[in-house]
């Protein structure tokens, strides 16, 4: 019996900077204007994560470094097993975002001007539940991140067949992922890297055998590159939190900026 491997990695202050200037635009409130109206609806989410992307396994992005390619495209799927959003049951939806970062930038330098960021709901979800997941994407799926942006909505399916998992986005894309073994046994865990958000926390990282994705004027074919599974339970309170812990991080480093008062 094999036992999981986990490459637990911290934070450091190399990376700092520009993941949580990523995390605040990506939570938004931050950074908003103070009458802004904020969306007070309770939710929470309980499932798994799918993830996969064009840059060879493990993702730099998620550690402020360069992208493997010219670029980094992918995209994160969320297959909420059970959920809700007020009183608007979720549970067996899915949703999802796919995204691209600019030639020769971080993804987390370049947030806010990638060269797009779409987000695609569940079909068969009802309009109260297509709202309540346009709500939650706006909330966990990097809003903001590009001026290009469009909402879809498609059939998301996955089908799991031994070890590998197959996800499909409607016409637009599709990526077919399985988990790797550690040099120890198991799978390698990553954990807490500097970009991560509650949803990243900790993921299990493995190889796509194959990606493609049609949307957003693209066209690409993708073998060997990164894939990344996890399971979350989050919540509101929990994105209030990091939120509010992002902003009070940002307000120390514009301290530590500011020059000496004479």
């Amino acid at each position: 019996m094999h036992v999981p491997v986990k490459c637990r990695i911290m934070n450091t202050a190399s990376f700092f900077p520009c993941a949580l200037f990523a995390g605040l635009l990506l939570l938004g409130s931050p950074l908003r204007a103070t009458n802004e109206p904020k969306d007070k609806t309770p939710w929470k989410i309980t499932g798994q994560l799918e993830e996969a992307c064009s840059c060879d396994a493990a993702c730099p992005c998620w550690f402020g470094s360069k992208p493997t390619k010219m670029t980094c495209g992918g995209g994160q799927v969320l297959f909420i097993q059970k959920g809700n959003y007020g009183k608007v049951k979720l549970d067996g939806l899915a949703v999802a975002s796919i995204g691209q970062s600019p030639e020769g930038q971080t993804m987390m330098e370049s947030f806010g001007n990638w060269n797009f960021a779409y987000n695609y709901i569940d079909e068969k979800a009802t309009p109260d539940q297509r709202k309540a997941l346009e709500a939650i994407a706006a909330k966990v799926l990097a809003p903001g991140a590009s001026k290009k942006t469009e909402t879809r909505y498609v059939p998301i399916t996955r089908k799991i067949e031994d070890k590998d998992h197959e996800i499909t986005l409607g016409q637009y894309g599709t990526f077919r992922g399985h988990l790797i073994e550690g040099g120890l046994g198991g799978t390698p865990k990553i954990m807490n890297p500097p970009g991560a958000d509650p949803l990243h926390h900790e993921y299990a990282q493995g190889r796509t055998s194959k990606m493609s994705y049609t949307d957003a004027d693209q066209n690409w074919f993708w073998e060997n590159s990164n894939y990344m599974f996890g399971t979350f339970t989050i919540d509101n309170v929990q994105y209030e939190k990091y939120a509010a812990g992002l902003a009070q991080k940002m307000a120390q480093m514009k301290d530590e900026k500011a020059p000496e008062k004479k």
